[in-house]
């Protein structure tokens, strides 16, 4: 039986001996944004901030994530999870990746993973009273991933803006 609110979750199936399981298809983002604006790599870096939120379950900070309903795309829930448990709104960007691993209850999950350009941050969210939420630098945020997948994302996340800013300035050099 799903949780409640969870009727329309993504499932998917895969067998773990000696039982079949069934495990979630969850997306996760990663929310971003500039204290100024770049024009170099080490630019990037020092001005570039992500958004953690508090795990419910106290195990720390952690990226937004959550259930991919039938009834809406992946972009869709990545943008729905991250205005509900973070309480902000931006641009939902092409996929960083997709990461099988097992959830706290030994179920393997199916984890997707996208940048969020954010535009608005919210005063008032639906989870403010069950979460904190904290820009931190990329450093601080690489740190604290809880899994290694989460590092490669966030690792991918920075290249591709890095050479996104370098074809920036090699064209307007053009």
């Amino acid at each position: 039986m799903a949780k409640k609110g969870r009727e329309r979750c993504r499932i998917w199936k895969t067998i773990v001996f000696p039982a079949a399981r069934q495990g979630r298809q969850l997306q996760r983002c990663i929310p971003y944004k500039f204290t100024v604006d770049c024009s170099s790599d080490n630019e990037l870096l020092r001005s570039m901030e992500v958004l953690v939120i508090s795990s419910q379950k106290g195990y720390g900070m952690m990226f937004p994530k959550g259930g991919w309903e039938s009834d809406e795309t992946i972009k869709q829930a990545a943008a729905r999870e991250a205005l509900e448990e973070a309480g902000v709104q931006g641009n939902v960007e092409r996929r960083l990746g997709k990461w099988k691993y097992k959830s706290s209850i030994q179920a393997m999950n199916e984890g997707f993973m996208f940048p969020l350009n954010v535009t608005e941050e919210l005063v008032h969210w639906p989870e403010m009273s069950a979460r904190q939420r904290r820009w931190v630098s990329v450093a601080e945020a690489r740190e604290g991933c809880t899994h290694q997948w989460m590092r490669e994302a966030l690792d991918r996340l920075v290249r591709r803006l890095s050479s996104s800013i370098r074809r920036k300035i090699s064209a307007s050099a053009s």
